[in-house]
């Protein structure tokens, strides 16, 4: 049994960590808003990072979308913008959620206040 167990231990998954969401801007820009969000993740190359965020109302309804199209191995933390995300006039609080190509969505959103 216990040679058994370090098979064992290879053919688990590996669960890596989560992009992590650092900081988020949210500026007004006439009737849209740019999102500045920095993130981290333990990027390993093509197979494995962080290629997405998304801006969400508090239902999880996608208002807005970042797709990160290549690795970020030598350049963590990084921030990207996404101009342009329609926000309607009741909603004070949005939430940001990032992914990684491996692991999917993140359950865990960060909370943004909107100054109006």
């Amino acid at each position: 049994m216990k040679k058994l167990i370090p098979l064992l231990m290879l053919a688990a998954p590996a669960f890596a960590e989560p992009v992590t969401v650092l900081d988020v801007t949210a500026t007004p820009s006439g009737d849209t808003w740019r999102f500045d969000v920095t993130v981290e993740h333990p990027d390993t190359g093509w197979d494995h990072y962080a290629d997405g965020w998304r801006v969400e109302d508090a239902d999880g309804n996608e208002l807005g979308m970042r797709v990160l199209a290549h690795p970020h191995v030598n350049e963590q933390p990084f921030t990207r913008s996404l101009s342009g995300v329609v926000i309607p006039q009741d909603v004070n609080t949005v939430y940001v959620r990032a992914r990684d190509l491996v692991d999917g969505w993140n359950a865990d959103t960060t909370p943004v206040t909107l100054e109006r």
